[in-house]
């Protein structure tokens, strides 16, 4: 387990914010270029790459950042989400949760056959008809086609994509990659910050400036998700090839004056703002970095807005 102190931190906003930033983006690229090299060296074996991680933990981008570096050097790669695979609530009525409400994300709301046939199916070079789920009408549409061709790689994204019970059989010719926050946060009174705390923010973030929801809209959805996560990722992660940790040790900096006003307006109205409290904590102890010295390609443009990427 990696951990960085919130002294560590300040002392470089203070002293070389430039330096931070750079660093840091040189550290997940590095990994980035790793993994894309060894995925090219391997794709006549394992054209297909797997990639799962929780909510906020950056696997969008990551997944996108790959396939730039891939497509670079020839090697034409295509990026699949397995939300298209995604099945009508009508036609999973086993998919609910504890409490009696519909599970959102059990593996039991996918359309496993049919995933499975076009993993096949990809890796084999044949064409698929790849569906498209609009979850708004809760309907499959039609999607688009799909042919890997010679040395072509199918990055295939979503929460499931480690569950062997999803993707069967496809590990014979597929790498996995799970992608999170790994490393924790500590204060002067050796209190940390666990990762999940800063997806929370990150989503946050994304939430307000992209999405115009409330923070508190947040905080409800994410208490969802976590049980999700708990469930149906955390349990096979043991399962990638490589796993990509992706803080950034300016981004709590960086959060610190979108991220306090948010919270700081639930003290005396949410209901399950103690659970969330802690993240103020370290916030108020951290000098605020600005917005500024972040790339345009960042990882955590994603979630502040301004990426090259488009999502």
């Amino acid at each position: 387990m990696n951990i960085i102190t919130t002294d560590e931190l300040n002392y470089m906003v203070k002293n070389d914010s430039d330096g931070l930033v750079k660093a840091a983006e040189k550290e997940y690229a590095d990994h980035i270029y790793e993994i894309a090299e060894t995925l090219r060296e391997n794709v006549k074996e394992k054209p297909i790459v797997l990639l799962s991680g929780p909510s906020g933990s950056g696997k969008t981008t990551s997944a996108m950042r790959i396939e730039a570096l891939l497509d670079e050097w020839g090697c034409s790669t295509h990026t699949l989400s397995m939300d298209s695979y995604f099945l009508p609530i009508v036609n999973t009525p086993d998919a609910v949760g504890e409490d009696g409400k519909i599970d959102y994300e059990s593996p039991l709301r996918m359309d496993i056959p049919l995933l499975n046939d076009h993993l096949e199916k990809i890796a084999n070079g044949e064409e698929i008809d790849v569906p498209k789920f609009n979850f708004v009408e809760q309907k499959r549409e039609a999607g688009h086609k799909l042919k890997r061709g010679k040395n072509e790689i199918v990055v295939i994204e979503g929460i499931h994509a480690l569950n062997p019970e999803i993707t069967g059989k496809s590990y014979d010719f597929a790498t996995g990659i799970y992608v999170s926050v790994r490393t924790r946060l500590q204060n002067l009174s050796g209190g940390l910050l666990h990762p999940s705390k800063i997806r929370v923010m990150r989503r946050m973030i994304r939430d307000i400036v992209q999405r115009g929801r409330r923070p508190e809209d947040t905080l409800d959805m994410y208490q969802g998700v976590e049980r999700g996560e708990n469930l149906y990722i955390m349990p096979y992660k043991h399962r990638a090839h490589f796993d990509i940790d992706t803080f950034f040790e300016y981004e709590v900096p960086l959060y610190k004056d979108r991220v306090i006003p948010a919270l700081e307006a639930l003290k005396d109205t949410y209901p399950e703002y103690d659970k969330f409290s802690d993240i103020l904590g370290f916030l108020y102890v951290m000098v605020a970095l600005p917005l500024e010295y972040l790339p345009k390609n960042a990882l955590i443009r994603e979630f502040v807005g301004g990426s090259d990427f488009k999502y």
